[in-house]
């Protein structure tokens, strides 16, 4: 059965009242593709654009993503994160990649929250960017892990 749907299949909100509180970590990834072109010129400019600094704002934004997930997903339970990182890194090819990882201690876990901070992170990436090119392409947002609820899953540790 769905967690989020009751004996009738309709929506509901999970109850996590009887939920033990853990340490709760969640990590995302998100991959934005450029163009040939497009991605030289941003590792020329350092990732500057006439919008500005394309890594530092996409991070502000992931970080304020993140906070208001329960704003923009049903059922998500409102959290105070007791952290919040994301980072913004060239890969090797003409991509950027975007992590977000999310913590807290609480009854609920944060994979939305990781989520969505990498997604919003990567929306802002192609909204400083999409001057350069419509070409650009946000692929393969996932769950690279999470720890403290059932079980935990993959790798929670932010790349160096």
């Amino acid at each position: 059965m769905l967690t989020h749907a009751d004996e009738q299949g309709r929506p509901k909100m999970v109850d996590i009242g009887d939920k033990a509180v853990t340490r709760r970590r969640a990590r995302a990834r998100t991959r934005v593709v450029f163009p040939p072109l497009v991605a030289a010129k941003l590792r020329e400019t350092g990732a500057m654009t006439k919008k500005g600094p394309v890594f530092n704002t996409a991070i502000v934004a992931g970080v304020m993503a993140a906070k208001k997930t329960h704003e923009l997903i049903p059922f998500c339970h409102p959290l105070g994160l007791s952290n919040c990182r994301v980072t913004v890194t060239f890969g090797d090819a003409d991509d950027v990649i975007i992590d977000c990882l999310a913590a807290i201690e609480h009854k609920t876990g944060v994979e939305m929250e990781a989520l969505t901070g990498a997604t919003v992170a990567a929306l802002t990436v192609y909204d400083m960017c999409k001057a350069l090119s419509h070409e650009i392409v946000i692929e393969q947002t996932r769950l690279m892990g999470k720890t403290g609820g059932k079980r935990d899953f993959g790798d929670v540790e932010m790349p160096a």
